[in-house]
């Protein structure tokens, strides 16, 4: 008996219909697709991924493209912290005057930081207190306090944090100077950055390089306790864990860090932005990217 010819045509529907949802995306497309994002927002942005469990999974969009760097210059200064006090320069328990009082690079004058401008504004109830190195660095990294940045700038050295960048690779981060340094900025004098050294940076963390694998382990646990998480975790599930260090000034927003999966899978994604519209729209494209990502490696 023949079937209907309408239950034929249902049929074949069906199982296009399944040839369709089992084609992966591929590498290519997922590309393509965040270029097309990114072309069809006001704004320029970048894209830096790598799947550390399978190194041919990698996709860069701008990646040399120069940024402000924001505060994502924070997580080459907090390597730079775990390396000296490795070296015995001195040990993260150590305690440290909490002072609000910072010496330009322009012509060593004298400057302050608003609290107004600074997420971290507890911090600023400890001024002429002692706190410990761990805590003005973990300070610096989960709320990205600039009152805390500055200080431990000014104790490991600027041209320090520049030199072991350098020596990872990561030749095109500049982490001339602390923060609000406003003589400096004037002249141009900024802390820059690229979605490729981001990576490098993230991606030597991820691998203990970055130090010792203990150092690497505890700079792991503190950009895991990161309170900032719009755009990177925005739109993964709960089982994602991310340790990652964001950045934003005036129209620019940063993410870079680095994604493990409940099976054991991570990989290091870094997205940058700038000459945005409004925050919001940029915040909201990089973070539906971090979720293309996502689900190309979940597929």
């Amino acid at each position: 008996m023949k079937k209907p010819t309408y239950l034929l045509f249902a049929l074949a529907l069906t199982m296009a219909a399944c040839q369709l949802s089992s084609k992966k995306q591929t590498l290519n497309e997922l590309k393509q697709n965040i270029a097309a994002d990114f072309e069809a927002n006001t704004g320029d942005y970048a894209i830096a991924f790598k799947d550390l469990s399978n190194p041919d999974n990698q996709l860069y969009i701008n990646e040399t493209e120069t940024f402000h760097a924001a505060s994502t210059m924070k997580t080459p200064v907090m390597i730079e912290l775990f390396k000296q006090a490795r070296a015995g320069e001195f040990s993260l328990s150590d305690s440290i005057l909490v002072v609000n009082e910072f010496k330009s690079i322009v012509d060593s004058s004298a400057y302050t930081m608003d609290i107004g401008e600074d997420s971290g504004e507890g911090l600023y109830s400890f001024i002429g207190q002692k706190l410990t190195i761990y805590d003005l660095t973990y300070e610096m990294i989960t709320v990205s306090s600039n009152l805390a940045t500055n200080i431990l700038i000014e104790l490991v050295g600027a041209p320090n944090v520049m030199t072991t960048m350098k020596s990872f690779g990561a030749n095109d981060i500049q982490v001339l100077r602390g923060v609000e340094d406003q003589k400096a900025y004037e002249l141009g004098m900024n802390n820059t950055t690229t979605a490729k050294d981001l990576a490098i940076v993230m991606e030597m963390i991820a691998t203990d390089k970055a130090g010792a694998p203990e150092d690497c382990s505890a700079m792991i646990k503190i950009l895991k306790d990161q309170r900032f998480n719009d755009i990177i975790p925005a739109y993964l599930p709960n089982s994602v864990s991310v340790a990652h260090k964001t950045g934003s000034i005036t129209k620019l927003h940063h993410d870079s860090g680095i994604v493990y999966l409940p099976d054991g899978r991570k990989y290091v994604l870094v997205l940058l932005s700038k000459n945005l519209n409004t925050m919001e729209e940029g915040t909201e494209v990089l973070a539906r990217v971090s979720e293309k990502v996502y689900s190309y490696l979940n597929q």
